[in-house]
């Protein structure tokens, strides 16, 4: 792992309502920690409207999001639409990572929904560590406002 210097970051990780798998989220916890970062981890099968009670009580800098069961594309179109409505939470810097869909290589037509739907990176399994590496790398730029909207794994 790349030895980065970063300032402190306040995080929450969670997967998407319907996804059961923890380990993702485990490993996101203690890859965040490692890089400065304060992490609150609101495990697997975190209701819509918890996720956002949370991050209305926490306001972290990022909302991690991580999906391994193929449904994230779902899951997480609706839960930024959500997100993005509230105007306490607009600007809130929101991420999501894993297992997008179950359709293999067509799994890449998730990125730009995600994107468009208001998501300010979306990281499919294939070379996603990387890039959320680097989105982290990016936070440093400023307001949510500066960074890509999306980035996708190459």
């Amino acid at each position: 792992m790349p030895n980065l210097v970063r300032p402190a970051k306040k995080f929450m990780v969670s997967s998407v309502s319907s996804d059961a798998h923890m380990w993702n989220l485990v490993f996101l916890q203690l890859l965040l920690e490692e890089y400065g970062g304060e992490v609150s981890n609101l495990g697997a099968c975190v209701p819509d409207q918890v996720i956002i009670d949370e991050c209305r009580k926490d306001r972290p800098d990022v909302l991690v999001l991580s999906t391994v069961n193929g449904h994230g594309h779902l899951d997480g179109l609706r839960l930024i639409r959500k997100i993005r409505s509230e105007p306490d939470l607009e600007n809130l810097r929101v991420v999501i990572g894993g297992k997008l869909g179950v359709r293999g290589a067509e799994n890449v037509q998730f990125i730009e929904a995600l994107s468009e739907g208001g998501f300010d990176a979306v990281f499919e399994s294939e070379g996603g560590l990387e890039n959320f590496n680097e989105f982290l790398g990016s936070l440093n730029s400023g307001p949510r406002a500066a960074l890509p909207m999306a980035q996708a794994a190459a």
